[in-house]
């Protein structure tokens, strides 16, 4: 399976208005954004739990990134609220499911080998830092090896200087609108630009807040 799988190109996908497919799990769903590769992959999908779901134990063998968009997503581990951001380092394995339903941003296979930490964070209660302009705030939730990934949220009419990503970007757009001069990103949109693509991003009058990695790209891409 081979979808937006040209890393070469930007992508947009406007979440909302793309449909679920179904997983090999009863009540497991999914929206695929970018995949190589089949029930194995290299992907990047919305997932959703009806409630009561669950998926069988398996493991990760490049890694597994995970924010809780909505619901509590749990396994053997814990239980994970709306807000939480999961690492699942390479070769982790779990059982996960949702006894109240879920939504969720997942990435898999996507980790240097190397990066083995195991991360939990309660965004709802990390801090936020400064950004560097004003009206921008960031919440750091990863590095390692030139890959950062963060919550970054826009006051209302805020401006960005004109900058390159060497490695790409990706964000996706969790509240609010998210603009550059290529285009408006509404809530629930997902795009991911190619090594050193550039561009000057604003915020007008109903603000965002933004997941977004920056790096990545710059690692094998299957």
């Amino acid at each position: 399976m081979a979808i937006n799988s040209d890393f070469t190109q930007k992508v947009v996908v406007q979440t909302n208005d793309i449909d679920w497919m179904p997983s090999p799990a009863s009540g497991v769903s999914r929206k695929y954004l970018d995949r190589v590769g089949e029930e194995v992959a290299r992907a990047t999908s919305i997932v959703r739990y009806e409630p009561n779901s669950s998926f069988d134990a398996h493991s990760h063998d490049g890694g597994e990134e995970i924010l809780v968009l909505d619901g509590v997503f749990s396994d053997e581990d814990g239980d994970y609220p709306a807000g939480t951001y999961i690492r699942n380092p390479p070769n982790s394995s779990h059982s996960p499911k949702s006894m109240a339903g879920c939504t969720l941003f997942v990435k898999l296979r996507q980790f240097h080998p190397s990066d083995d930490a195991i991360i939990r964070i309660d965004t709802k209660s990390a801090p936020w830092y400064p950004g560097l302009v004003p009206g921008l705030s960031v919440m750091p939730l990863h590095n390692f090896d030139g890959v950062g990934t963060a919550l970054v949220h826009w006051a209302p009419n805020t401006v960005f200087n004109p900058h390159v990503h060497p490695g790409g970007e990706e964000i996706f757009v969790l509240k609010g609108v998210f603009h550059d001069e290529h285009g408006s990103y509404s809530e629930g949109s997902w795009i991911r630009s190619p090594r050193y693509s550039k561009h000057a991003p604003f915020t007008k009058s109903e603000g965002a807040l933004i997941y977004v990695k920056t790096g990545h790209l710059d690692y094998q891409l299957t």
